[in-house]
Formats: C-alpha cells, structure tokens, sequence
C-alpha cells in the first residue's frame, strides 16, 4: 500500500502547480504534520486507482480540511473537472471540509444548487449531498480560481465512502448491460464489435429492429444514436440506456418502432476515456467531438470506425438515414435541450425543428427554449456538424443534451435534480417521440386493440420512492408554444432552497 503525507505548510511550494499531477492517487494516507508512527483512526485514506476514478493530489489545510485537486485527462493537461474517489479509515463524527481547488471551468452548475454525489458501503445508492452544504467560489488562495467546497461528516467507521462529480457509469458496467441483453436472445436485438479503442477496448455497435428489415434488399430508415464521445458526461449513458430499454422492450409502442425503423446505436464512441476516469479526452489527449472531418484509423479508432459505416450507409440507395443524434452532458444549464444545424433551405429548417418541438411536448425535463441551431465555427468538428453537411435533405443531425444536475418543470421555478432513473427516463422519451414524428399511432392502436393511445406518463412504470440513507452533514458555511397542443416552454429560473434531503 503506497503511503505519504501531505501538510498545510507544504501546500504553497512547487508541488502546488498542476503540472505535477501525474496520476491517481494510491490509498494515499494524509499524516498529520510531525506524525510518526501507524495511522490511526480519523487518519483519511484517499483513493482514485479504479475503473473511471479520478483525483490527483490531497493536501491538508488543517485537522478538518483538504485541498483536493483533480488529475487533468491524460496528455490534455486542459481539462479538469469530473473526480470520482474513496475515502476511508475515517472516525464516526469526523467533521471535513474538502475543497476541490483546480477546476478547468469557471462557469458550473454549482452556482445554481448542484452538489458532489456519495455513496457508501453500507449504503451504496449514489445520493447528492445537500446544496447548503456546498459552497462555490473564487479563491485568492488558488491563483483566483474557483474552488467548490462541500462539508461531509463520517457517521459509519467500517464505511468506505465514495465522492464524484455525477453519477459513474463505467465501461465494465456498460459491458455487464449489453450482456445481459445478448443473453436475452432477442432475434430483434444484435450486437456486434465495430473496431476498438487504442487500449483495444470493444466499440460496440447494436442494431435493433425487425429481422424483416435486414434481410437482403429491404430498404431502411435509419436512427444512428451515438454516446460518450465526452467520457466524463456519464448522463449521456443514461439517457442512452433509457433509448435501449424502451426499444427492445415488448411495449406496443416500441414494437411498432422496430417494425419501421433501424435503429443503429454506438453507446460508448471513448471507452479509454471512460476507463480512465478522463473528462473530455481519449487516452491519447484528443477531443473526438472535434475530428469528425477526417479522424484516424489509429489516433481515433473508434469515431474513425463509426464514420466509415455512417458514410457507407449514406452511400447505399437501399438505406435512408434519417435521424443522427449524439448524446451529451451540459455543466451549466438546466433541462435537456438539442443543438440542431442552420441551413439555407427555410423549409428544411424549419422540418428540423419538428422533433425537438415533439420531445418537448413527451419530456416535462426537455426544453424546446434551450435549444438552439448553430453553425459556430469552433463546433465545425462535431459529429452533428460534419454529418449535418455531409447528409442530405431528409437527414436532421442534433446533438442532445442533459443537464449534470436538474430540470425545471413547466409552471414552476424549482430545480427537480436529475436522478438515474431520470435521465433515463429522458431516453424512453426519445424513442417514444418517433411515434409521434412519423405518426405511427394508428399502427399501435392495430397492434394493442383495444388499448388506447398512450399518453407519456402512461409509458413510465411506476417504481417505489427508495428512502435516502441517513448521512449526517454540518453545515458549510461560507418555441414549443407555437408548436399545436405544445407544453410551452421551461423556465431558466432556479430555486436556490435546499430540496427537501433528508440527510
């Protein structure tokens, strides 16, 4: 077990700069200052050397505070912002203040209510700390950069506890899913291995639809959906799950679906970045979201792999591809929303604002104010914009995302922070929204006489409310409207009070 101690008068020399941050720290013991001899209880043990972990160097400020800094993504020393790490040898009361102090982003979701997620060993359902006890702020003594600090009190002394930036969904957890669908042997669900990363991790690709739809010659209307390209917006797997769940489910909506479309989906496009608990970059230090217009087969693999077939199926007259969206994660605003294309057609601009108007009207979390259409020339490398100029008329391409941290229903002003179950929740949506634009429900009252045509909530299967567990915290001081039968639009507004947590 590697062993070091980090104290408040080291905290301002050389090693204060970021460029020291090499990797993860290793069961990482903070001694206090002058202290020999074996730790004791109440002696923290820090650890981010694990599957999508995340935390390059502790400092201790005093007996109850420590400077956390976040290990830049691998080769990019630009990006800092997801952590993902453990703590344990703690003491049952113990009283802390972490401060994680080298955040790449000024702007964050922190300012607006959002806090760190825990869990524990006795307690291993991820639950946001409460917004009063997480403070966001310049700090003078950080080179004026802004520090997030969260308050946390130990209450179980055999507990390992766990912090990270948002909910993890790891590549081995995505791996365990997308078993346990093969082993379902759905004869409408297939799964096969389009390339691998640099770190010779799987691309995945699913294909779900009708077996009719693939037979030789049959012509199909293709919906490519694609995900993680930015490993640290793990909602993204989420609401990709959600998408998946829904089609290759038994409901009648779904079947309909599969009767009249292709679906083709790469869940995970930066499995290395994934793996390593990176932010925004693959292993080798490259944002894939902005290498589309010419990515290559060994520096990017995978997005090298998901062009190749994206552009072969726009070359076969037997295939239209209708749809292309890349699912996100946004650290500043709230909802979901889409970023669509600007075109000099008005008409088929104005057909590419049909679908988010529809998933407006699904989703209470989606926000058809928020979204926008663009041809910003520094997203000129996105997967939407290159697939956005490359396909033809009938192809809409949108980047979708979801807020790290809550959505605002419609007629309110309060923040409902976004749970699991939620984001994908966002993903059922999505695919039942298909129905709506290619007007299939006709088709699902033939399939489900004498079932009446399903409003969005009906979709949703009710699950029990899960009682938050009992961690015990001090106090930190410190346009759809236009659109016929349309919700309106969601508002920006946030509630700053303390949801109601019972922690």
């Amino acid at each position: 077990m590697a062993e070091g101690s980090q104290s408040a008068p080291e905290a301002g020399n050389d090693m204060g700069n970021d460029d020291a941050i090499g990797g993860n720290v290793s069961k990482y013991i903070v001694l206090p200052t002058g202290y020999c001899g074996q730790p004791k209880k109440g002696h923290l043990i820090f650890d981010a050397c694990f599957e999508s972990g995340n935390l390059g160097r502790v400092d201790q400020v005093s007996e109850f505070e420590y400077d956390l800094f976040i290990r830049p993504d691998t080769c990019n020393p630009r990006f800092r912002v997801w952590f993902n790490f453990t703590v344990e040898n703690v003491k049952e009361s113990q009283r802390v203040i972490f401060n994680i102090v080298n955040f790449s982003k000024t702007k964050s979701l922190y300012r607006d209510g959002m806090a760190p997620m825990v869990k524990s060993t006795s307690r291993p359902k991820w639950q946001r700390l409460p917004p009063k006890n997480v403070y966001y702020y310049r700090c003078p003594d950080h080179r004026k950069n802004y520090v997030m600090s969260f308050a946390f009190c130990f209450d179980r002394e055999e507990d390992i506890y766990q912090f990270a930036y948002c909910y993890p969904y790891t590549y081995t957890r995505f791996q365990h899913y997308l078993d346990s669908l093969q082993k379902r042997n759905m004869d409408y669900f297939f799964r096969e291995q389009l390339g691998q990363s640099v770190q010779q991790r799987k691309l995945d690709l699913l294909t779900i639809t009708s077996p009719d739809n693939l037979r030789e010659g049959a012509e199909q209307k293709v919906v490519f959906i694609t995900g993680r390209v930015h490993p640290g917006e793990t909602p993204s797997s989420f609401v990709c799950q959600g998408i998946i769940d829904f089609l290759v489910s038994q409901h009648p909506i779904a079947r309909v679906l599969r009767e009249y479309l292709v679906f083709k989906i790469a869940p995970m496009l930066n499995p290395d970045g994934v793996y390593l608990g990176n932010y925004r970059c693959s292993l080798m230090g490259f944002d894939l979201n902005r290498h589309w217009l010419d990515p290559s087969p060994w520096v990017h693999p995978t997005l090298h792999g998901v062009k190749q077939l994206i552009v072969q199926m726009y070359n076969d007259p037997k295939t239209s591809l209708e749809f292309y969206i890349d699912i996100h994660a946004h650290s500043t605003m709230m909802n979901g929303f889409m970023y669509g294309n600007i075109f000099e057609d008005e008409e088929r601009f104005q057909r590419q604002a049909i679908f988010p108007k529809l998933l407006c009207q699904n989703a209470e979390d989606f926000s058809y104010s928020s979204t926008s259409f663009n041809r910003d020339a520094v997203k000129a490398g996105t997967g939407r914009r290159f697939l956005g100029g490359l396909l033809d008329h009938t192809s809409y391409c949108y980047t979708l995302e979801v807020s790290f941290y809550s959505y605002i229903i419609s007629g309110t002003t309060a923040a409902v922070p976004y749970t699991e179950e939620a984001y994908m929740k966002l993903g059922r949506n999505v695919a039942r929204t298909f129905l709506d634009y290619y007007r299939l429900n006709p088709v699902v009252e033939k399939v489900a006489i004498p079932m009446p045509r399903l409003r969005n909530k009906e979709i949703e299967v009710p699950r029990r409310k899960e009682k938050s567990p009992p961690y015990k915290h001090p106090l930190l001081r410190g346009p759809a409207s236009n659109y016929p039968n349309g919700k309106g639009d969601k508002k920006s507004s946030v509630n700053h009070k303390d949801p109601s947590t019972p922690f």
